[in-house]
């Protein structure tokens, strides 16, 4: 894999992936995206989770883009200047 993935949560809208990246379930058995871009629903109302469908259109789901505030963990890692754990 080359440079990595970026992942952008939209405003009331899906996980935007773009790049290289895995998809994986949660006993390791690889998903084909069929492509270097795709939207991960974060609604739950998906009728091909984990990929957008557009629903949460429909559903009136609400969600920022951006965290409304850090996670502690975060926080206290970034002021010693290490990173955070996966």
């Amino acid at each position: 894999m080359g440079e990595g993935a970026t992942i952008t949560p939209y405003r009331d809208g899906p996980l935007i992936v773009r790049g290289d990246f895995r998809l994986v379930d949660q006993d390791g058995a690889e998903i084909d995206p069929g492509r270097k871009t795709v939207a991960l629903c974060r609604c739950g109302k998906s009728g091909i989770k984990p990929f957008c469908d557009g629903t949460h259109k429909r559903s009136g789901f609400s969600a920022p883009s951006a965290p409304s505030r850090p996670r502690p963990a975060a926080a206290i890692l970034h002021q010693a200047g290490r990173p955070a754990p996966d």
